[in-house]
C-alpha cells in the first residue's frame, strides 16, 4: 500500500504476451537547411504537435544543416547549448519529450527526442560524424548519426549535407558511400550504418532536376503537375542505378521543390543566378533485408517482424527565414517487441508530504550491470534531458549487490535539503552510467512540502522567478558524456581537445540573456553577479587550484584571474573545482561537462601549447574524456 510501480506501458507501447506485434505509433523526422538564420519564434507546426493525441509522435529526429558556425558562434555554442537546440527542447518538453542524444559537426546538427516513458527502452546510444568537405578535412559537408536500440531493435538516424550544384551528382554518390564506410559503432550488433534493422537517411542531399529548362520547371510547379518533374530528379534516377542506394525508399514528392527561395518570401530565386528549383531536402528509409536461413516453423526469423508506413511527407511553406523550406515525414513503425520490461523498476509513494516519505525503492532486472556511479534523479514533469534534474541521490545501497543477485528491492532516501519546496508533479529516473541512459522511470507523483520561512528553496517547484533561475556558470551537455565516471570511459569520436587540456579556462558567471538561462544543465540555481559571459585565458599558464599558490595557484600570477576567484568566493560562489574537492566530484553535472569541441582550426593552433601543458601539470579528473589516473570515487556524504 502506498507504493507505485514502474509505469505500465501505454497503449502505444503495449506488448501483449504470445509474441504479438509491438506498434510504435509514429516517428517524426524533420530536415531543414536553416541557412545560418536565427531560430523562428515557433516551430509547433513543423513538428506536427497540433494534430491531437491520437497522432502524437513517440520519437522525433531533427536534422539541421548550415547552422551558423562562424568561429565566434561555434565557440559560444561549444560552451553553451546552441539556440536551435534550446528552441526545440523548449518547445518539446511541455509535450513530455526528452532529449535522448545530440551530435554536431560544424553547421550540421542532429537531435533525437522521445517521450519520457520510452526512455528505459532506448539503449546502446552512440553517435558518430564524418567530414567530407575539402577532401575530408572540413565539416561543412558530411554526415552525423545517432544509433540506438528501440525496444531491442537497432535503429540509426543519419543526417547528411552533400555537395551542391547540378553537375556534382557523382560527388554526392561518392560522399554518401564514404559516410557509410567511415561510420562504425562499438559493439558486435550493427557496427555499420546499413547493419541496423532500420535506417532513416535525411538532410540537404542537394540532388537537382536534370535536363528540363527552368521555365518549364516553374510552369510545372505553378500548374501542379509535379509528376512531370519526378523522372528528371537526380535522386530518383540514382535509386535505380546506384547500388549504394539499393533498398532505400521514399514517399511521393507531392510538395513543391524546397530550394531555392528568396529569403523572407515564397518566391523562387529571383537573383541574377536564377537557380532552378529542386527537391534538395529529402527523407528516406531502409529496412534491413531478412536474414538468410529459416527459423522455427520454416519461417525466416526476420520476416514480417519490422514494417514501416509513411503517414505524411510534406514541406512547410510558412517558414521563410531560409532559402530552403523544411521537410517533415511521419512514420508508423511496427515490430515485435524484444523488451517489455525496464532494466530498473522504481517504487515510490503516491505523494511526498513529509521529508521522511522521500524513500525510493528500486529493483534491478537479472543481468543488469550496475555501477557505483549510477544515480536516481528527481525531475519536474516536463524535464528536457537526463541532466535536467532538480536533485539526485547515488544509487549505492549497502546491500545493492545482494539485492541484484536475489532480485530484491534496494532502498535509498533523498535528504530533506535536496527536496524541492512547494507543490508540484515530479518523476524519478534511474540513470545508468554504463548505458549512459535512463534505465527506469516512474509515473508522475506529487510532492507537497512546506516552504521555509526565509523564502522559497532554490529548487522550488514553482520556479518562482525566471529572472533568478540559472543565472550562474552554465554546466554543459556533452553528447557522449552524460554522467560521471569512476574510471576509464568510452571516448567520443571527436578528435578535439577535452576539458583537461584547457587548464586556464575560467567562465565568468552570468546567463546569456540576463534572464532565465536556457542551458540544459545549470550547475546550481543561485545566480552569481556578472553582466557579460566571458572566457578568460590568462597570458601566463594557470595551474590547478588546491595546490600551493607559489607553485600552481588558480591564476596566482595573474592579477585579474586572482581577483575574479576571490570575488566568487567572497560572494558565496561555488568552490574551486579540483581533484581534491569531493563535493565538486560528487555532482553528476560537475564531471564530463564540456562537449567535444569540433573546432578543427583551434585544435591545430593549440596543439603545441597543449603538449607543454601536458608535461607540466598534474592530472585533474574533470571529464570522462580526460586521461585516467586520478581517483574520482564519489563520497557517500556528498551533497548535490
Amino acid at each position: 500500500p502506498g507504493l507505485l510501480a514502474c509505469p505500465k506501458p501505454s497503449p502505444a507501447s503495449s506488448s501483449p504476451a504470445g509474441g504479438s506485434s509491438f506498434v510504435l505509433p509514429s516517428i517524426t523526422v524533420v530536415t531543414w537547411n536553416v541557412g545560418t538564420a536565427m531560430p523562428p519564434n515557433d516551430v509547433t507546426s513543423l513538428l506536427h504537435l497540433n494534430t491531437g493525441e491520437t497522432n502524437d509522435a513517440d520519437m522525433i529526429a531533427i536534422g539541421l544543416q548550415e547552422v551558423n558556425s562562424k568561429i565566434n558562434k561555434r565557440l559560444k555554442d561549444a560552451l553553451f547549448t546552441d539556440q536551435w537546440s534550446e528552441l526545440f527542447m523548449d518547445v518539446l518538453s511541455p509535450f513530455h519529450f526528452v532529449l535522448v542524444s545530440t551530435v554536431r559537426m560544424q553547421g550540421v546538427i542532429l537531435l533525437v527526442f522521445a517521450k519520457y516513458y520510452h526512455l528505459p527502452f532506448l539503449q546502446d546510444i552512440q553517435t558518430d560524424c564524418t567530414r567530407t568537405g575539402l577532401g575530408g578535412y572540413w565539416g561543412n559537408k558530411g554526415g552525423v548519426s545517432v544509433r540506438l536500440s528501440i525496444f531491442g531493435h537497432m535503429v540509426c538516424f543519419l543526417n547528411c549535407h552533400l555537395p551542391a550544384h547540378l553537375e556534382k551528382a557523382e560527388q554526392r554518390k561518392e560522399d554518401f558511400a564514404t559516410i557509410l564506410h567511415m561510420q562504425q559503432f562499438e559493439g558486435r550488433v550493427a557496427s555499420g550504418i546499413l547493419d541496423h534493422d532500420l535506417v532513416f537517411w535525411f538532410g540537404d542531399l542537394n540532388f537537382r532536376i536534370e535536363s528540363l529548362d527552368i521555365r518549364f520547371v516553374k510552369y510545372a510547379i505553378d500548374s501542379n503537375i509535379l509528376s512531370q518533374l519526378w523522372e528528371k530528379d537526380q535522386l530518383n534516377i540514382a535509386k535505380s542505378t546506384w547500388p549504394v542506394l539499393g533498398g532505400f525508399q521514399e514517399g511521393p514528392l507531392n510538395f513543391p521543390p524546397t530550394f531555392k527561395f528568396d529569403v523572407g518570401t515564397n518566391k523562387y530565386d529571383s537573383s541574377a543566378k536564377k537557380r532552378k528549383p529542386a527537391w534538395t531536402d529529402r527523407i528516406l528509409w531502409k529496412i534491413k533485408p531478412p536474414s538468410a536461413g529459416l527459423g522455427v516453423g520454416g519461417r525466416r526469423p526476420s520476416q514480417s517482424i519490422l514494417s514501416v508506413s509513411q503517414l505524411c511527407y510534406c514541406s512547410h511553406m510558412e517558414y521563410t527565414i531560409s532559402d530552403h523550406k523544411p521537410v517533415a515525414a511521419i512514420f508508423a513503425v511496427q515490430f515485435a517487441s524484444k523488451a517489455d520490461k525496464p532494466l530498473v523498476e522504481i517504487y515510490v509513494a503516491d505523494e511526498w508530504n513529509r521529508p521522511e516519505q522521500a524513500v525510493v525503492r528500486y529493483k534491478m532486472a537479472a543481468g543488469f550491470h550496475r555501477s557505483s556511479w549510477d544515480w536516481i534523479g528527481l525531475y519536474r514533469v516536463g524535464f528536457r534531458h537526463p541532466k535536467d534534474y532538480v536533485s539526485y541521490v547515488w544509487a549505492r545501497s549497502d546491500d545493492g549487490e545482494r539485492c541484484l543477485e536475489k532480485q530484491l528491492c534496494a532502498q535509498v532516501m533523498f535528504s530533506e535539503e535536496a527536496l524541492p519546496k512547494g507543490k508540484g508533479e515530479y518523476i524519478l529516473g534511474y540513470y545508468s552510467n554504463i548505458f549512459s541512459s535512463i534505465a527506469g522511470v516512474t509515473e508522475p507523483f506529487q510532492i507537497s512540502l512546506p516552504r521555509s520561512e526565509e523564502g522559497s528553496s532554490p529548487t522550488d517547484s514553482s520556479g518562482s522567478s525566471s529572472e533568478e533561475e540559472d543565472d550562474s556558470t552554465l554546466v554543459l551537455l556533452a553528447p557522449k558524456s552524460r554522467s560521471p565516471s569512476p574510471g576509464k570511459m568510452k571516448r567520443h569520436r571527436s578528435r578535439s581537445p577535452s576539458l583537461a587540456k584547457f587548464q586556464g579556462l575560467i567562465l565568468r558567471p552570468s546567463s546569456r540573456d540576463r534572464g532565465m538561462s536556457r542551458s540544459p544543465s545549470p550547475q546550481n540555481r543561485r545566480g552569481l553577479p556578472g553582466d557579460i559571459p566571458t572566457i578568460h585565458l590568462p597570458q601566463e599558464e594557470l595551474g590547478c587550484c588546491g595546490t600551493k599558490a607559489k607553485d600552481l595557484g588558480w591564476a596566482a600570477d595573474s592579477q585579474e584571474g586572482s581577483s575574479f576567484y576571490q570575488t566568487v568566493r567572497e560572494q558565496g560562489g561555488p568552490p574551486c573545482v579540483s581533484a581534491d574537492n569531493p563535493q565538486a566530484r560528487a555532482d553528476p553535472r560537475n564531471l564530463g561537462l564540456l562537449p567535444a569541441l569540433r573546432l578543427e582550426m583551434i585544435d591545430q593552433a593549440m596543439g603545441q601549447w597543449r603538449e607543454s601543458v601536458d608535461q607540466g601539470y598534474p592530472c585533474r579528473r574533470m571529464s570522462p574524456t580526460s586521461p585516467p589516473g586520478c581517483s574520482t570515487t564519489p563520497k557517500e556524504g556528498s551533497s548535490p
